[in-house]
């Protein structure tokens, strides 16, 4: 069993909940009937993968589970121990079960750091059942986990707390015997503050209140200059919901579309530091990549959409560096807005009503009696003739020969203006029309 937390332990490591009900956040993993639920109750032996960012629970998900099922509770770091501690542990718990019954939950933290052949040291225990094996880690486990310990546990996802869970997390520390107990209060303002910095992160939420109730004055009242003192951050004055929040991230696209980087960058450390979502920053990079670098640098949307994926895959801080490069790409990058502005000339002439039917010798001609009706009748395979480009319409009678794409002289852009104008050519048996 667990020894309780002296009052010299971090503030985090005393609050860290004792059940199941005390988890906060997590209300997926955690509610009436599912798997970790019929796990514990239970008490049967598991295998388990928690993978999330850091502060989400995930040691915090093995103590309970240890707790409240009595089993012997063993911690292994990735970072600091080798096979040589895990085989001892293992033989261990062996040991144990086999002479007093009693199970053991072996808990790697950081399993993403052991190579293949440590590993492949777990899958015996994990395979005879000789501990319940919890494996804990930031990385995705289909690329860091190897298969057979994979396919053998159970893969749970934790999601970075809400302001409603870190809300509840203060209020619990501020108030609890275990915690500060009364004896410090937070003004409104530090604690939007104190969320912002904490980026879904527990841990880190009760690391910098502890620290701002050690430097808080005598009357105990934390507000936003003691807890900027206490973890050396100034507060971003930013509004998510109001006038910043639009300012900022106008200012921040602007800048970007000016070929601005420093100011890019600036304004993306500045959403970054008053806790924006950085999914939303993502969302609007990879819009910007065709709204204004478009076809001059092809490239920029494919860098965008990765500095997307990775925040979706590391999270804060780390996917900072990802929006960094994508930010820097697309600043430096050529600029053209022909994608943008074809597209749209192009729906406003739909919305015009300029949407004629289809040519008939484009029609689907694969269904039966479609040719008796002329579907299909005339039309040119472009990849028999020269160039794979042959003379023939495509478009509908009141639009044929409009042009909506006309590609500017930037970067990459500019082969294109050749090349379309021969393309054009070819399709209309001469000069290309306006």
């Amino acid at each position: 069993m667990f020894a309780e937390p002296g009052a010299n332990e971090p503030l985090a490591v005393r609050m860290r909940p004792r059940s199941l009900d005390e988890v906060v956040g997590q209300a997926h993993l955690l509610g009436p009937g599912t798997p970790i639920r019929q796990l514990v109750d239970r008490d049967v032996p598991m295998s388990l993968l928690l993978w999330g960012p850091p502060g989400t629970g995930k040691t915090t998900l093995a103590t309970v589970v240890s707790r409240v099922t009595a089993r012997r509770f063993v911690e292994v770091s990735a970072v600091s121990d080798g096979v040589k501690r895990v085989r001892a542990e293992i033989e261990l718990a062996r040991r144990e079960l086999g002479m007093t019954g009693r199970q053991t939950v072996l808990f790697v933290d950081e399993v993403h750091r052991f190579n293949k052949a440590q590993q492949d040291a777990l899958l015996p225990a994990v395979e005879n059942r000789w501990v319940s094996f919890i494996g804990a880690t930031t990385e995705n486990p289909f690329f860091s986990v190897i298969s057979p310990l994979l396919s053998r546990s159970l893969l749970l996802t934790l999601e970075p707390l809400g302001e409603d869970d870190l809300r509840a997390v203060i209020a619990r520390a501020l108030a609890d015997e275990r915690g500060l107990a009364g004896a410090v209060s937070l003004e409104p303002a530090a604690e939007d503050h104190l969320i912002r910095l904490a980026g879904g992160d527990a841990r880190r939420t009760l690391t910098y209140l502890e620290a701002a109730a050690l430097v808080a004055p005598d009357d105990g009242v934390v507000d936003v200059g003691v807890l900027e003192r206490a973890v050396d951050r100034a507060a971003v004055r930013y509004d998510r919901e109001g006038d910043q929040h639009y300012d900022v991230i106008s200012a921040f696209i602007k800048s970007i579309r000016g070929s601005d980087v420093d100011a890019a960058l600036h304004y993306l450390a500045r959403m970054i530091e008053a806790g924006e979502d950085p999914r939303f920053i993502a969302r609007r990079i990879v819009v910007h990549a065709s709204e204004d670098v478009g076809m001059a640098d092809p490239t920029a949307l494919q860098t965008a959409v990765a500095a997307a994926q990775a925040v979706e895959l590391v999270g804060l801080p780390e996917a900072r560096i990802n929006l960094a490069q994508a930010v820097i790409h697309l600043s430096l990058a050529p600029k053209s807005n022909a994608v943008v502005r074809a597209v749209d000339a192009a729906m406003a002439d739909v919305r015009r009503g300029l949407a004629g039917p289809v040519p008939n010798h484009l029609r689907d001609a694969h269904y039966k009696g479609a040719a008796k009706i002329g579907h299909g009748e005339g039309y040119k395979y472009a990849h028999d003739h020269p160039g794979g480009v042959v003379r023939q319409q495509h478009a509908p009678d009141n639009v044929d020969g409009r042009e909506y794409y006309r590609p500017t002289r930037h970067g990459a852009e500019a082969r294109f203006t050749e090349v379309l104008a021969r393309i054009r050519a070819v399709l209309r048996g001469g000069a290309g029309r306006g």
